[in-house]
């Protein structure tokens, strides 16, 4: 009877001593990766602003932002009267339930893409944010 009882003592044993090990993995990445924020990030963290202080940089990022903004309203104009002209040649209400979906989605990610620009600008400003304070991303 004590055979018996020896094998399956001892995978509860292996299991408890692997689920042990498993809990520890990712407090021990916790721990390792807090450490190295606080000292691996603060020299990063003391330095001033570099994009502010670069000459053409901050009107750079400005420009990309109104670049890809414009260039995504004009995506949007483009898949609407795709989709619009597709949909008049559509046979099934399943299909044009569908284009009706690609539209509302492409509308959405305009609206979203509009709308980050300035929201990051105003948030920024109110949490002092450095990139906020020299950079101006409202597309208009």
């Amino acid at each position: 009877m004590s055979q018996d009882n020896t094998p399956s003592e001892t995978a509860s044993n292996r299991a408890d001593s692997q689920s042990t090990a498993a809990s520890r993995l990712p407090r021990q990445a916790v721990f390792i990766v807090v450490a190295l924020s606080l000292f691996a990030v603060e020299p990063a963290a003391a330095q001033t602003n570099a994009v502010c202080s670069a000459d053409n940089l901050p009107s750079m990022i400005e420009g990309f932002f109104q670049l890809t903004t414009a260039l995504g309203i004009v995506g949007l104009a483009v898949v609407w009267q795709a989709d619009s002209l597709i949909e008049m040649f559509t046979i099934t209400p399943d299909q044009k339930k569908g284009l009706k979906r690609h539209k509302r989605s492409a509308m959405k990610s305009a609206v979203v893409l509009v709308a980050l620009g300035p929201l990051y600008t105003v948030a920024g400003s109110m949490m002092n944010l450095p990139l906020a304070q020299c950079v101006d991303l409202a597309p208009w």
